[in-house]
Order: C-alpha cells, then sequence, then structure tokens
C-alpha cells in the first residue's frame, strides 16, 4: 500500500464505563488511538426512521495493522462519527487493516 494515501487524521473511540460521585454509570466515548488512515466511500442510501429521512453512508477506513480494534470501537473523522460494522486483517499479513464503518445523518435538513 502506497504510504501516502494514509492522509486522513482518524481516531479511534472507546465506550469506557465510569462512575459519577453517586456511583451511577456513565457510559462515554474516549479515545483509544489516534493514526492515519486511507479513507474511500463504499455506499450510500437513504431510508425513514422516526418520520424524518435519514442517509446512510458506508466508508472503507484502511489504516496499519493495529491489535485490539473491534466492532465495539466507533471512528472519529473531523468531528463526524462513523460506528464500526467490521475489522478485516487484510490478507491475514498483519501489515493493514481495513475498517467498515457507517455514518448517519438526517438528510433533511
Amino acid at each position: 500500500m502506497n504510504p501516502g494515501l494514509f492522509r486522513h487524521r482518524i481516531t479511534l473511540l472507546k465506550m469506557v464505563v465510569t462512575e459519577d460521585e453517586i456511583g451511577q454509570q456513565i457510559e462515554d466515548w474516549q479515545p483509544a488511538r489516534t493514526c492515519w488512515a486511507a479513507i474511500k466511500t463504499v455506499s450510500g442510501r437513504e431510508y425513514f426512521a422516526a418520520a424524518s429521512v435519514q442517509a446512510e453512508r458506508t466508508y472503507r477506513f484502511i489504516i496499519r495493522y493495529t491489535p485490539g480494534i473491534d466492532e465495539t470501537m466507533r471512528i472519529d473523522y473531523q468531528g463526524r462519527k462513523f460506528d464500526i460494522q467490521s475489522v478485516l486483517n487484510d490478507d491475514e499479513g498483519k501489515k493493514t487493516l481495513t475498517i467498515i464503518a457507517t455514518e448517519r445523518v438526517a438528510a433533511d435538513g
């Protein structure tokens, strides 16, 4: 893979559960790792949910191999959030990972 394609800075987020001062559990997305990625749009579609049009876009992020990345994590790219759908170790070579992730945005405004 051409290293020049890894030109987008992304942050992988992991859900962390903490307790507040009265013992209630609080779930929050915390940065787990920041890295360079190649990004490619895979598909886009629109659907109706809760009486409003929603848009869902699927992207492919390619990063250098990093253990510990899984489908429970999210990606933050320039303030946009992407839900990870799958993480693939390309050719089982432990050189790069392909991450398939979706972004949901309101399409009607």
